[in-house]
């Protein structure tokens, strides 16, 4: 088992078993997203959606992506150590899919935070303390008060996710969600193709082949 793998492995671990249901596809959502995928590719990337690596990497991934998901947080490591392992060859794209009550929160609060060059930085951190404000956790804090130490205005922040801007984003990736069938998150297309199947092995197996070919 490769490194990647093992990373992902010992996530899943951490989240727990509650993790194992929300990672199960439906038979439906994946004929629909499969059957629309194809003809949709030019929906996946946006000018608008934040980027994550280089921007001319030949192999991209498109994330379909809730912040309050315990399963995208799961997933978090593999990401970093995708893009570690394909270092410059490999950019993920983060397409925001507001399905818990409070994401839009926090969807606004990542948009704010990349006004201000802060976008991965409060992204891991809001990650890293998923379970204080997201609406599976206990403590139900305000997510804005989690924020310290990443270097962000927060009050320039919080009146920043209020612009008509980020309006925006929000209705351009709800429609496209609609648009290609993306029923949960996490949610991938690498190069424009879908998973064959879900889970960690096959993502970095999809992303080591779209690799691979782009050096052919």
């Amino acid at each position: 088992m490769n490194r990647p793998i093992i990373i992902f492995m010992t996530a899943i671990v951490a989240v727990g078993i509650f993790i194992a249901g929300a990672l199960i596809y439906s038979a439906s959502s994946k004929k629909q997203v499969s059957a629309t995928s194809a003809e949709n590719e030019t929906t996946l990337v946006r000018e608008h959606a934040p980027v994550i690596g280089p921007a001319n990497a030949p192999v991209t991934i498109v994330e379909f992506f809730d912040p309050a998901c315990e399963a995208c947080r799961a997933f978090y490591p593999l990401i970093k150590d995708i893009l570690a392992t394909f270092e410059g060859k490999v950019r993920v794209v983060i397409r925001y899919a507001s399905f818990h009550s409070q994401s839009e929160e926090a969807i606004r609060l990542l948009e704010a935070a990349r006004k201000q060059d802060k976008f991965e930085v409060v992204l891991e951190r809001i990650l890293n303390v998923q379970p204080k404000w997201a609406p599976h956790g206990r403590s139900g804090d305000n997510i804005w008060t989690l924020l310290e130490g990443t270097g962000l205005d927060i009050e320039r922040a919080k009146l920043d996710a209020t612009h008509s801007d980020i309006n925006a984003v929000l209705h351009k990736d709800t429609t496209d969600i609609q648009t290609i069938g993306v029923r949960q998150t996490p949610t991938f297309f690498v190069n424009g193709k879908p998973l064959p199947s879900f889970g960690a092995e096959q993502l970095y197996m999809l992303v080591r082949d779209e690799v691979i070919n782009s050096q052919n």
